[in-house]
């Protein structure tokens, strides 16, 4: 059951029961109700649905006054509601001009749906002060608002697990006080790769689409995009308050056992396997083109479409707003420009291209140096590089000048 907020009034109709406009229309009216009220961080471990292999972060609200109404009392602020019929949705998030919007749930049945899938579900009680819990839901009804509740996802930065620790953090009278990674740094890619490693298919598709950016070392912060790395942080946190220290989370709570999970099969190749198959099918090719003194050019322009129409992906997302995709160097070999040349590589004159591909072999091999580029592709490079090397290298040029000298022979005997 979900119960979307239709705006500030409606909130409080489904969280506190209140009379919104008289009793909290402010922040210190709102303060004196936050006795009976818990703020919880919730944490959702990840489950084998393609959208639920990162985790899940999400508030709980509490009115313990109300106990007798579980619905209206006990509640989670999810900021991870999107609606996947939406037209375009695929080609929207691609492009980074994804919306997704702030919903409120029934806590029973929020967490039904992890229970089903045996994933692990933990909270942490907050250690708020009356008018930092005022504060904390005098935002969440902002957010709630018509106008504030849709917004623009950011995978890495603007996501269901850094909302919720924005809000927290704007709610404190103090200052709020992490303790700091000794070492650990890793990169954007590093940490997805680890959520996908059980998905090798998702992990390449992942790989294909960041670029050099998501290479870089991470702060503290950026690695939150992450609800693990949240809950972690949250645990270890200080508030400074009137020259006082006192812990973000007074209490851990797991309120979902970790169940059974079914780990669903990808395509049988992996990747990387998948690469080392064609480039293995490559040199088979080129071996009997050797023996039979032939040139199979139908084979040449498959591998330059193949290579072609998976560069038209980090082309095209040169103009999405996901700034950890748009310098993307794997875009030096895999981009359109080998479409262009398939007519010119069928009419045999393709001295041109196979120029043009040998320097963007050569680029593209420079740029795994600043980039990790997605597994197997470095085959496929390989392969439409073979096919070519043998043209530039005169073996199928030999074969042509075999068959023109052979119609020479037949023009002087006739």
């Amino acid at each position: 059951m979900l119960l979307l907020c239709g705006g500030t009034a409606d909130v409080l109709a489904q969280t506190t029961g209140a009379n919104t406009k008289n009793e909290y229309s402010t922040a210190d009216s709102m303060e004196m109700q936050m006795d009976s009220i818990e703020f919880s961080l919730i944490t959702c471990a990840p489950h084998e649905q393609i959208y639920s292999l990162y985790g899940h972060t999400a508030i709980r609200m509490i009115d313990r006054r109300k106990s007798t109404s579980p619905t209206d009392s006990d509640v989670v602020f999810n900021w991870g509601v999107f609606d996947y019929n939406k037209p375009h949705f695929v080609s929207r998030f691609v492009f980074g001009l994804t919306d997704y919007e702030l919903g409120v749930f029934p806590f029973d049945s929020f967490c039904k749906e992890y229970r089903h899938w045996g994933s692990q579900v933990t909270e942490q009680v907050l250690n708020l002060t009356p008018t930092e819990k005022a504060n904390l839901l005098y935002a969440i009804m902002l957010n709630c608002s018509k106008e504030n509740r849709v917004y623009r996802y950011n995978f890495f930065y603007d996501n269901c697990s850094t909302r919720p620790r924005r809000i927290i953090e704007g709610s404190l009278n103090g200052e709020l006080l992490y303790s700091e990674r000794q070492d650990y740094a890793p990169s954007f890619r590093t940490m997805v790769r680890e959520k996908t490693r059980n998905h090798p298919w998702a992990t390449f598709g992942n790989d294909f689409l960041l670029g050099v950016d998501a290479d870089q070392p991470t702060s503290r912060s950026e690695q939150e995009f992450l609800p693990e790395n949240l809950m972690y942080d949250f645990d270890q946190a200080q508030i400074y308050s009137n020259g006082e220290y006192r812990p973000l989370v007074k209490e851990r709570r797991m309120v979902v056992s970790p169940g059974v999970q079914i780990i669903e099969n990808d395509f049988p190749l992996s990747p990387t396997w998948t690469g080392i198959l064609i480039l293995a099918a490559t040199l088979i090719i080129i071996l009997t083109e050797y023996r039979r003194h032939t040139y199979y050019k139908l084979y040449t322009v498959l591998l330059m479409t193949i290579v072609g129409v998976m560069g038209c992906v980090p082309t095209i997302m040169i103009f999405s707003e996901h700034p950890t995709v748009s310098l993307n160097l794997q875009i030096l070999l895999f981009n359109p420009t080998h479409l262009m040349f398939i007519p010119a590589v069928i009419r045999g004159k393709n001295s041109t291209y196979m120029r043009l591909l040998l320097a963007m072999f050569i680029a593209f091999e420079i740029g795994a140096i600043f980039q990790s580029y997605a597994d197997g592709i470095q085959f496929l490079a390989l392969s439409l590089l073979s096919r070519e090397w043998i043209r530039l290298g005169g073996y199928a040029p030999s074969a042509e000048r075999s068959e023109n000298k052979s119609l020479r022979s037949q023009h002087m005997k006739i």
